[in-house]
């Protein structure tokens, strides 16, 4: 039983038929995307009919978790059960596992990953990935690492950007972690406790980023937001992130007068696809440094040796029209 929706992308890394291991997901289609989800239905149909239990955001029902009778319950760290539910389970014979692809997945994504194949008995599987992902995270922090008198530019990165007023931002976790590790300086940690909060316009503008990045996805698309995936072309993702540029005190900021305006697919944040944020925001951070780096090839090769349903269509852009193809 899993109780976040983008662990079926994980398990697709790792298994043939990801579907056929869930026991009940809580259908939470936005974390997916409806385009992926589709793509997960046209080849597994059985999803639709999965027993159906409460997202890791919403109330648990332990009863739920007893009713499906899974092998193993996974929840997101942080918003699971407490220690009376967990009893409660444990109780049932239903052992609790916890995982986390998000506060700090640089440091624990990884580990969950590996417990995932353990669960599904393909350890071998789930390190081969693993390798495969930290030689792609590794070739980035050492390039960092090794260029003295490197300089951070100041990234504002906008998080669901539009879904509600101005402005949430990573903090000390979650994506913010990688503006760290591929050479910026994320200005949201600077007052944020938390992995993740929300910046008055008033600190952005005071902050002087001078980089902005937005991410989004289909989720976002009925507040007006911006929007961005397989669901949209990429002149729609161009159109919807000028609109993010053009809001008030947003419009004001240094990069967004320049044009140096970029948005990323949410649904790549929270899951071991993470590479592929790493390696986009590597490129519009330090574009001279990481030239070579093609997070297009990236997602080439996801496709054919790992993801049991490929990645497809827009999932990064920029608000110039340049950059390679999954953000034309």
């Amino acid at each position: 039983m899993i109780d976040d929706g983008r662990y079926l992308t994980a398990l697709s890394l790792i298994a043939d038929d990801p579907v056929s291991l869930v026991a009940a997901w809580p259908h939470d289609v936005h974390r997916l995307g409806t385009a992926a989800y589709d793509a997960y239905r046209a080849r597994f149909p059985t999803i639709a009919n999965k027993p159906r239990i409460a997202a890791s955001a919403d109330s648990l029902s332990v009863e739920q978790v007893i009713d499906v009778a899974p092998d193993a319950a996974i929840f997101r760290e942080g918003l699971g059960p407490n220690a009376e539910q967990i009893r409660q389970i444990e109780a049932a014979g239903i052992p609790v596992v916890f995982i986390d692809f998000f506060s700090q997945p640089l440091e624990n994504l990884e580990k969950s990953l590996l417990i995932l194949g353990t669960l599904i008995g393909a350890p071998e599987r789930a390190q081969a990935f693993a390798d495969f992902r930290d030689g792609h995270l590794r070739r980035i922090t050492e390039r960092i690492a090794a260029t003295p008198g490197l300089v951070r530019p100041r990234v504002f990165l906008e998080v669901h950007a539009g879904l509600t007023e101005c402005c949430n931002s990573p903090g000390r976790g979650n994506v913010g972690n990688y503006i760290v590790l591929a050479g910026g300086h994320n200005i949201g940690a600077d007052v944020l406790p938390g992995a993740s909060g929300r910046l008055g316009i008033e600190y952005i503008l005071s902050a002087e980023p001078e980089i902005y990045i937005a991410t989004g996805g289909p989720h976002t698309a009925k507040a007006g937001g911006f929007v961005i995936g397989p669901e949209f072309t990429p002149q729609q993702a161009r159109d919807s992130l000028a609109r993010m540029a053009a809001r008030p005190g947003i419009a004001s900021l240094a990069p967004v007068e320049r044009g140096e305006v970029h948005g990323l697919a949410h649904q790549l944040l929270n899951s071991p696809l993470d590479i592929l944020a790493a390696e986009r925001l590597a490129r519009w951070i330090h574009p001279d440094l990481f030239a070579d780096v093609d997070p297009d090839a990236t997602v080439a090769e996801l496709n054919a040796r790992f993801l049991a349903v490929p990645l497809t269509g827009t999932n990064w852009i920029d608000l110039r029209e340049q950059g390679g193809r999954s953000s034309e």
